[in-house]
């Protein structure tokens, strides 16, 4: 349990900034900030990069279906898990040691997961370079709400947050372009050992840049909290990452479970703030900081359909047409080239339209994976790859102008003590997310060519079902704009919303 002295009402916090967080700006800040952003992208490529290796890996080795899924859906399930606890821990012991440590134990794992002689070691290595992965992501966002203030601050978050957009999108095509030069028996395996050297180097240049920190104020964690914090996520995940071996069917009953346990989470952290002690998750985090809980809600939701789609693409293009990795990475570059571009400018409009530009976004993506959904069922598949090229261009467009603006917006009026939690917090639903979707989706697809013999009608399903998420994502945009509007005025872009 973390002791310490009770916090006052964030929003109080937001409207007076205290002086003793406001050093002088540090010289390398900009420096600082690359470093973190190169780790930043190499950990979240890892969750889509693996997509196009998939069939690959699983001839090498000889391994099942519900084996290799454990390559991805693992990866994401441990990454979540460790998310919130990493913030934390970087909150209170320094977030330059959590990162360089976490960075190197990446590095590691890289290299552990390339080199594993068969699927269960490849499993278990992946498993831990997603607990090193998720202490490495939290460090991100808490080293910017320490780094910047003021309009600084918003264009460091702007270039974080094009960083995640373009990051996950650009995963099939990187992975297709290794395995296309990595050719022969285990090519797959260079798409970890990439990470070496780039890791190495940020390693390198992240203990001569990175700011040295004291420790926070507070020395121990709420041990309670990550129990049952842990235990919930597990609980809700394991089903969905088993699902492709009849997890939903054998394990249904740990949904409820896992309902619960997140219950008994939520109350026991406000037994906690009301002892006067320092939580896992500040409950006051959901309540009194503008913007955070829809923006953390519309991460989750929106996730379930973006990670997911990568996989039902790379297992349509690969098994149904035949395609090469990297072929099937190409397939989808104008969604990537889309979202890239809008990722850029987004960091640019995002202090003048606020979450009306994730509503147009939304919109976008949804019409663009609708038209999608459509042309890959209708059109003859030899010439449908063609046709779809505007509709994915149009959807990487409205992805750039979702995710890269949702960041940005949910955590910028986060104090920074708290930086850390928050940004774990953040990306713990964005995982939780990816992982129902890299499960669910590809589900369907199976389930859907099964009864109806058609790849087409498949994928078009499969699409579908991300697509709903997208809606639901858009309602959440929508009311959390409308809310924007009632209320107060945003802080302009030249103060220090967070305390900083």
């Amino acid at each position: 349990m973390v002791k310490g002295v009770a916090v006052s009402s964030l929003s109080h916090t937001s409207a007076q900034p205290d002086a003793r967080q406001a050093p002088e700006p540090d010289p390398s800040r900009w420096r600082a900030l690359w470093v973190t952003l190169v780790a930043g992208f190499m950990i979240l490529l890892d969750v889509t990069i693996v997509s196009v290796a998939l069939p690959s890996m699983q001839r090498d080795l000889g391994a099942r279906p519900s084996s290799v899924q454990w390559v991805v859906s693992g990866y994401a399930l441990t990454f979540a898990l460790a998310l919130v606890v990493a913030g934390r821990l970087g909150d209170a012991v320094g977030r330059r040691r959590i990162f360089l440590v976490a960075l190197a134990a990446f590095v590691v794992c890289s290299a552990a997961v390339g080199a594993a002689p068969t699927i269960g070691l490849v499993v278990v290595a992946r498993l831990a370079q997603g607990v090193s992965a998720g202490f490495l992501a939290p460090q991100n966002s808490g080293l910017i709400q320490q780094l910047f203030t003021g309009s600084e601050r918003a264009r460091a978050f702007g270039l974080f947050s094009a960083t995640v957009g373009i990051s996950s999108a650009v995963g099939p095509i990187t992975g297709g372009l290794i395995l296309a030069l990595a050719t022969g028996t285990d090519g797959w395996r260079w798409i970890f050992y990439v990470n070496v050297p780039i890791g190495a180097a940020a390693l390198l240049l992240g203990r001569r840049l990175l700011p040295k920190s004291a420790p926070g104020e507070h020395g121990h964690l709420d041990l309670v909290g990550v129990g049952l914090l842990g235990a919930g996520v597990l609980a809700l995940m394991l089903p969905l990452v088993e699902a492709a071996s009849g997890g939903l069917r054998r394990m249904w009953w740990l949904f409820p479970v896992g309902a619960l346990l997140l219950y008994g989470f939520a109350r026991w952290e406000d037994r906690v703030f009301a002892r006067g002690l320092e939580p896992l998750v500040a409950p006051q985090l959901m309540r009194d900081v503008r913007g955070y809980a829809a923006g953390a809600a519309l991460a989750t939701v929106y996730f379930v359909g973006f990670s997911g789609i990568w996989l039902v693409f790379a297992l349509y293009f690969q098994d149904a047409l035949g395609y090469s990795p990297l072929e099937s990475g190409l397939a989808v570059t104008p969604f990537a080239f889309g979202s890239a571009a809008a990722a850029v400018v987004a960091s640019r409009l995002v202090e003048r339209l606020g979450r009306l530009l994730t509503v147009l976004g939304l919109v976008a993506v949804a019409a663009g994976l609708t038209a999608t959904a459509l042309l890959l069922w209708l059109v003859p598949a030899g010439t449908a790859i063609w046709a779809v090229v505007p509709a994915l261009l149009v959807s990487g467009i409205g992805s750039g102008f979702v995710i890269s603006p949702n960041v940005t917006m949910t955590l910028r009026e986060v104090p920074v003590r708290m930086a850390g939690v928050a940004g774990g917090a953040l990306q713990t639903g964005q995982r939780l997310g990816g992982a129902i979707g890299t499960a669910v989706l590809p589900g369907l697809y199976y389930l859907a060519k099964g009864e109806h013999g058609t790849p087409s009608a498949a994928v078009a399903l499969s699409v579908g079902a991300g697509i709903l998420a997208v809606l639901v994502a858009l309602v959440l945009a929508v009311t959390d704009w409308h809310a924007d509007r009632r209320g107060a005025p945003q802080p302009s872009s030249g103060e220090a919303p967070s305390g900083g």
